[in-house]
């Protein structure tokens, strides 16, 4: 078996490097979406031989990223110290060694993704295929992105401890100054904090809102005169009917309806909404030099925005326009 190389065990500065500058322009990329309606997955998944299961494919395109983190977390440091005896060594010298900012960085992070990865699918009812295009691309997303964040964290970023604030002191600053920058840094941390778990909660929240929808058919589906009441839109009676007897394949039997509850009385994507104010905070938590998170918390709005305002001229098409009662796409009042 060949050897891990170099530039692999541990992740490289150099490497790291690259994977930086190279992700910071995945909004051209991602601007694609704002033009091409195409996006097979989720309820536009499409029918197609290169389909592959929802939930198999979801947690499997989402864990490389968090797992890539914990990954840089524990080989940088010990492979500077040159700490190669065992994994549990390893993992000892990274916890005594860095930063307790960072941990509870990587920590938040890791949070998020077990739920958003794994916990999220497994609770979710029923998942629409994923075409393998797009499983490709995400798991190129979460490679860059863990290499990104996990390299910072591990330490070839700038320090995000408090003391980082020193760089802000002028020669000849008094201590009530020096302190008073500490305290700042200290309240900045926490705020950020603060935000995450609000932008976290809110999130999984409206993550349930949508599974109540499915819930009720998850063991039988639910016959066309319900999907009448519950105002299915252009899809219609016989569609609905096909999807449920299952006589068209790869269909997820599916009630698509507008949520109510939460932002949902507003916007059409407050999951999206509040991920990006969990990001947010994550950012300010680190502060200013810790750019792989706004860098991330770019990419993520530069990739959800199209997608929300996408589908909510998917839920025109549905229900019409009158039945979204002024929503808004992802920003309430304004888009």
């Amino acid at each position: 078996m060949s050897p891990m190389p170099s530039n692999l065990y541990p992740i490289s500065r150099e490497l790291w490097e690259q994977v930086v500058t190279i992700f910071q322009y995945f909004p051209l990329v991602a601007a694609i979406q704002l033009f091409v309606s195409y996006y097979p997955a989720g309820k536009t998944s499409i029918e197609s031989r290169l389909n592959l299961p929802g939930k198999q494919a979801w947690i499997s395109m989402e864990v490389p990223g968090f797992m890539v983190v914990l990954y840089c977390l524990v080989s940088i440091p010990s492979k500077n110290a040159e700490i190669t005896s065992s994994i549990s060594e390893c993992v000892t010298f990274a916890w005594n060694n860095l930063p307790i900012e960072n941990i509870i960085l990587a920590a938040l992070f890791v949070i998020h993704y077990i739920y958003r990865a794994i916990i999220g699918p497994l609770l979710n009812p029923s998942m629409s295929p994923i075409h393998i295009s797009i499983w490709i691309s995400a798991i190129i997303f979460q490679l860059m992105n863990g290499i990104s964040i996990g390299g910072f964290l591990a330490g070839y970023g700038p320090a995000i401890t408090a003391d980082m604030t020193k760089s802000a002191i002028l020669p000849g600053s008094n201590k009530s100054q020096v302190d008073w920058l500490q305290i700042a840094s200290r309240w900045r941390r926490e705020l950020g904090i603060f935000i995450w778990a609000l932008g976290f909660a809110t999130n999984i929240y409206h993550d349930e809102v949508l599974r109540d929808i499915r819930r009720p058919i998850k063991k039988e589906g639910v016959n066309p005169e319900e999907a009448e009441k519950h105002k299915i839109g252009s899809l219609g009676q016989e569609k609905i009917g096909k999807q449920i007897s299952g006589k068209e394949k790869h269909c997820v039997n599916k009630l698509y309806k507008i949520p109510q509850k939460g932002l949902f009385q507003f916007i059409l994507f407050p999951h999206y909404l509040c991920e990006w104010i969990e990001w947010s905070g994550w950012w300010i938590a680190g502060g200013s030099l810790f750019f792989p998170a706004r860098t991330f918390l770019i990419n993520e709005i530069t990739t959800m925005l199209p997608r929300a305002i996408q589908g909510r001229n998917w839920y025109i098409e549905r229900f019409g326009k009158e039945h979204l009662a002024g929503r808004r796409a992802i920003i309430p009042g304004l888009l």
